[in-house]
């Protein structure tokens, strides 16, 4: 048999094999490179949202809305070790590390699951507004501050007792709540008056409203309470916001890719990443707080909309749904590359 006869029986029999799965080559970028990818197990191609770090422990917390799944992911070996089910819809995770609880806002049934993190389960549930989202704990005052978008309302539990003690009402869809350690107070997003509400935990009464400027649907929210800056994702008009709390106006806007939710600061790096669902982590940096660039829109799949920081690591993970097309269930997990 001839050379030729070879390479065409060898190139039939390759053919009619079954394909190899196709693995992507790991992101490299200005500011990240990838160093892993953890499998999910849960059902493929479902929404994820948000997701946080209990440092203490070394877990990812992340939640999967379409499947109504929370993931426990151990940070040193990127291995899950626990799957926490009855969350139906659940969207925000907050984890309270004094009494060793996870709080969930879990959409589909309108409620805050109290997970037991010890035990790994559900031990209660606390009713909310339409749409609980993203929350926040206010640690001085051992309260959780649940915004109900839909509900155009604030929920505020008392983690002592697992019971809701106060409701703030607003004329506007309530985005990402936030607590200033500093200043003792909690802010929200107020997303569909471009307003920035200010609530005193003490009294769990609204003390301020302040105007974002340009910024349109004001979403997602992170702090740099030391130099006393907000960091506002604004949906409605594609702009990363920096807002001096202290003066209570804006002082900066930058261009962001579209369809941005979650934005995070990590505070040693001084850099602000904010997922967003056309396929990008825009990055900014922090020069000094009156100084901020962009560096670069970090390209990642669509549909990646949330992210979280671990503060010891300064490792970025986040999760996404698909991969080149295909549906997927995977956790992202980025290194800083820090010459920047």
């Amino acid at each position: 048999m001839n050379m030729r006869c070879k390479i065409l029986i060898l190139m039939l029999v390759l053919s009619s094999a079954t394909p190899m799965k196709t693995i992507a080559a790991p992101r490299h970028g200005a500011t990240l490179r990838q160093i892993a990818a953890i499998d999910l197990p849960g059902p493929v191609g479902k929404r994820f949202d948000y997701l946080t770090v209990d440092v203490e422990d070394g877990y990812v917390l992340s939640a999967h809305l379409g499947a109504g799944l929370l993931y426990v992911i151990d940070i040193k070996t990127n291995k899950v070790i626990d799957t926490i089910y009855g969350l139906p819809g659940v969207e925000g995770v907050e984890y309270v590390p004094i009494f060793k609880k996870i709080y969930t806002s879990d959409w589909y049934e309108n409620k805050i699951g109290v997970i037991d993190l010890t035990q790994r389960e559900v031990i209660k549930k606390l009713p909310t507004g339409a749409k609980p989202d993203e929350s926040t704990y206010a640690a001085s005052f051992h309260k959780l501050y649940v915004s109900n978008e839909r509900g155009k309302s604030e929920t505020v539990v008392d983690v002592t007792t697992d019971r809701v003690v106060a409701t703030l009402h607003f004329n506007s869809e309530t985005g990402m709540p936030q607590y200033d350690s500093v200043a003792k107070r909690v802010y929200v997003n107020l997303q569909d008056q471009n307003i920035l509400a200010e609530i005193d935990p003490t009294t769990d009464s609204v003390v301020g409203r302040y105007p974002v400027g340009r910024c349109k649907g004001n979403h997602g929210m992170a702090l740099d309470v030391e130099h006393r800056r907000a960091f506002l994702s604004c949906e409605g008009n594609d702009t990363m916001t920096v807002f001096d709390l202290e003066k209570h106006e804006p002082i900066a806007y930058l261009p962001m890719a579209s369809g941005a939710d979650v934005i995070k600061f990590d505070d040693v790096l001084s850099r602000i990443y904010v997922a967003c669902s056309s396929g990008a982590i825009s990055v900014f940096k922090e020069d000094d707080p009156t100084h901020f660039r962009k560096v670069e829109d970090f390209p990642v799949e669509p549909k990646v909309h949330s992210l979280a920081i671990d503060p010891t690591t300064h490792r970025v993970y986040t999760p996404e749904e698909q991969e080149d097309g295909r549906p997927v269930a995977r956790m992202i997990v980025y290194e800083p590359v820090t010459k920047d």
